[in-house]
This record gives structure tokens, C-alpha cells and sequence, in this order.
């Protein structure tokens, strides 16, 4: 994909640019959404979900550039309206509720190339997890140059625990523990750590296009606090974020 001239002339407002060396910021954002209509553009706190995610990106001075790939137009102008750069609309067939993330992070990549964008590292932001902020961008892309791995997964300790306290149901239909060791497990601290991973992502680019998928080879967790990795998929989850934005406002 980096064999592409640079020479190469591009219509539009966007700049011919070579290899750069600061990561760029991906945020998809689609309209549909199952449990909340409209979820990645609904008002909290007075503000459209995906505007924090775009603020926290352009002010924590870390990208390029912050890239919305989304398939709505109205998304489009609303990720433009907080500063981030829409330079291509994503296809509809990558925009359904079943599509993976990883042919809408190759899309955007081969789109970011062809218009003359080239980096070496790129971060996926979850735009339904607004509290995510600079340090956590910054210490998942410091973890990933310094490690020998291929992705770091922002990480929140699971609680419940599925070695202590999530029960599934056995063949019989009856209550069993989820997870066993060679031990029982009678205090949630002694359970094994298992994390709940999102809100960031961070890449090597390279090695993403070599495997073209997400969950690939060496991944490390980068833990973020159970505020930062609040996630908002309910109603119930868009009032906890209200009174979480809520305290922060008032305790600046």
C-alpha cells in the first residue's frame, strides 16, 4: 500500500503528506445502533457522545490527525463541526450491526494511503467511551514502542470476576462457576486478573496489514481506571456518564 507516488495529486482540502512521524487517531462512528438510536450522536451533557472523543484526541497534541470514518453524512458534519477530518465516507456494507472492525480499520487505512497519509502507528478510539483521556493515549502508545508486541488494548479489571462471581448455565441447565482453577477461589482477590478491554487501541500499522485483523499476536493490556473505560451502550450508561460529567465539572 506505500508504494503509492507521493506525487500523486489529491482534489479536496486535504494536503499531500509524506510518511509522517506522530501516530493519527481513528474513531469509527456509524449510524446504526441497536440499544440506543442515534448513540454515537445523542447530546450528553450537552454535547453530540462522539465530541468528546474528538476533543480529547485533537487536545491531547499526541496525532497527525484525528480521522472520523463513518458512512452518515450527518456524522460526517458533526465530527467536522468538533475538528476532526472526515476525508472519506466509509462504504454502507461496512457499516452493518454484524461488520468486524477490522475490514473498517483496512478500509480506512488503504483510504488514509491513497490520499497520501502514511504512519507507523495508528490508535482506534471507541467513541462510546468518552472519558478516556490524554495520559491514557499516551501511556498505551508508550507501552507499545517499548514492548515487543503488536497491539495494546486499553484494559479495565473485570468486576465481576468470572473465576469468583459470574455463574453460566451447564448442559443440565443448572448454575456453574464460568471459569475453574486448580484452586478454589473463595475471596474476589484471589481470582486470577481478567480485564474488560476498550475505549483505545494501539497498532504498529505495519503489522495490522501483514495479519488484516485485530486480535493477532502479541497483545498486551494497557489498564485505564473504571471511570476512564466507562462504556456506553444503554440508556442506563448515558446517566451514569451524565453524572460523571456531572463531578468533573463541578470538581475543575
Amino acid at each position: 500500500m506505500e508504494c503509492i507516488s507521493h506525487k500523486k495529486r489529491v482534489t479536496g482540502n486535504i494536503k499531500l503528506r509524506k510518511k509522517m512521524t506522530k501516530p493519527i487517531c481513528i474513531i469509527p462512528a456509524r449510524a446504526g445502533s441497536k440499544g440506543v438510536s442515534n448513540k454515537n450522536i445523542r447530546l450528553i451533557a450537552g454535547k453530540p457522545l462522539i465530541s468528546y472523543t474528538i476533543k480529547s484526541a485533537l487536545e491531547s497534541k499526541i496525532f497527525s490527525h484525528v480521522i472520523v470514518t463513518t458512512e452518515d453524512k450527518k456524522i460526517a458534519a458533526i465530527a467536522k463541526k468538533y475538528g476532526a477530518e472526515v476525508p472519506f465516507l466509509r462504504p454502507k456494507y461496512l457499516a452493518a450491526d454484524n461488520t468486524p472492525m477490522a475490514p473498517v480499520l483496512l478500509h480506512a487505512i488503504e483510504k488514509l494511503n491513497s490520499l497520501g497519509f502514511f504512519f507507523e502507528i495508528f490508535v482506534l478510539r471507541d467513541c462510546t467511551v468518552p472519558f478516556i483521556d490524554a495520559s491514557d493515549m499516551k501511556g498505551a502508545i508508550k507501552l507499545l514502542k517499548k514492548s515487543n508486541c503488536h497491539s495494546i488494548y486499553g484494559s479495565v479489571k473485570a468486576h465481576p470476576n468470572p473465576y469468583f462471581q459470574m455463574w453460566e448455565l451447564d448442559k443440565k441447565g443448572f448454575l456453574k462457576i464460568s471459569k475453574t482453577t486448580n484452586k478454589t477461589i473463595t475471596r474476589r482477590q484471589d481470582a486470577p486478573i481478567v480485564y474488560t478491554i476498550d475505549g483505545v487501541f494501539v497498532f504498529w500499522t505495519r503489522k495490522f496489514l501483514d495479519v488484516r485483523k485485530c486480535e493477532s499476536g502479541k497483545m498486551l493490556p494497557y489498564e485505564i481506571s473504571k471511570e476512564h473505560g466507562h462504556m456506553i451502550d444503554s440508556k442506563f450508561d448515558f446517566k451514569v456518564a451524565e453524572l460523571l460529567f456531572s463531578h468533573k465539572k463541578k470538581h475543575k
